[in-house]
């Protein structure tokens, strides 16, 4: 039976990839939103590659864009983990299930966790397809994954300080292979509808640059755990009221498509210049 206790199933899970992928660790995370998946080939030949729901409390994505694999890559001599696809809140999944992938990949060694998300933009100047450092976020969405049961001791207490919680030093890594690159904050709201024009000013009086339906839980989860974390935006389209055309899921994975390749060129260079 598998572990009910999420920490416990976290290990449980990453007990089982080492063995399907025939791999005992694994030091970088990558989890890809919404179109980002079409930027893995530029990450090599896989080592390995399973679906998701070979492991334990792993549930197959309901949403388009959202592969449900995971593929392990040598990178640099870095053992990297890119897991294609998330479950979402909106798609009945507890705060929980959501941060499930990424407390797997840490729990298998990863020390670094780059998240990467599908985002509406909220600033004017930027175009479908620009890719977005995120600096730090809003989390909009009335949820924690450290709400519920007390994590383990070796976990360390679930009041996290979440002061750098998008590490400055590994954006700093990024601008050495892609200096222009902006940066921004995120806003996570649960979804799954688009926001509507007024919630976007409001958002943007927040302070909010980048607008998305997930991330943000992930993030916190990541970093109570220790690692550290990259996240990545790509603007899909502008936010509502700041274009006049409708919102869609198929602009989304149609501007994903279009810059898979320098995502992907954008994500391998990054891992190589890690130390």
């Amino acid at each position: 039976m598998p572990a009910t206790d999420p920490y416990a199933l976290a290990h449980d899970a990453a007990a089982q990839l080492a063995s399907l992928t025939g791999r005992d660790r694994h030091d970088v995370a990558i989890i890809l939103g919404s179109g980002w998946a079409a930027a893995v080939p530029e990450l090599g030949d896989p080592v390995a590659q399973i679906s998701t729901t070979e492991l334990d409390g792993f549930s197959a994505p309901t949403v388009a864009g959202h592969a449900g694999t995971m593929s392990s890559f040598d990178i640099a001599g870095h053992s990297v983990l890119a897991i294609m696809g998330r479950v979402h809140m909106y798609e009945g999944r507890s705060e929980h299930d959501v941060v499930h992938p990424v407390r797997t990949a840490i729990a298998a060694g990863a020390t670094t966790v780059i998240l990467t998300n599908a985002a509406g933009g909220l600033d004017p100047t930027w175009s479908p397809g620009q890719a977005v450092l995120i600096s730090d976020h809003l989390n909009l969405t009335n949820a924690s994954p450290l709400s519920g049961i007390a994590p383990p001791a070796s976990a360390g207490p679930r009041f996290v300080d979440l002061t750098d919680l998008y590490a400055a030093r590994l954006r700093e890594v990024v601008r050495s292979v892609e200096p222009s690159l902006p940066e921004g904050i995120y806003a996570g709201l649960r979804g799954p509808h688009y926001e509507t024009p007024a919630e976007i000013m409001m958002l943007r009086q927040m302070g909010a640059s980048l607008v998305g339906m997930s991330t943000v839980l992930e993030a916190i989860a990541a970093r109570h755990l220790g690692a550290e974390i990259l996240g990545l935006s790509l603007v899909t389209n502008l936010a509502a009221g700041v274009a006049p055309a409708p919102l869609n899921h198929e602009e989304v994975l149609e501007a994903g498509a279009a810059a898979a390749p320098r995502l992907g060129r954008l994500l391998h260079a990054t891992i190589t210049a890690l130390p």
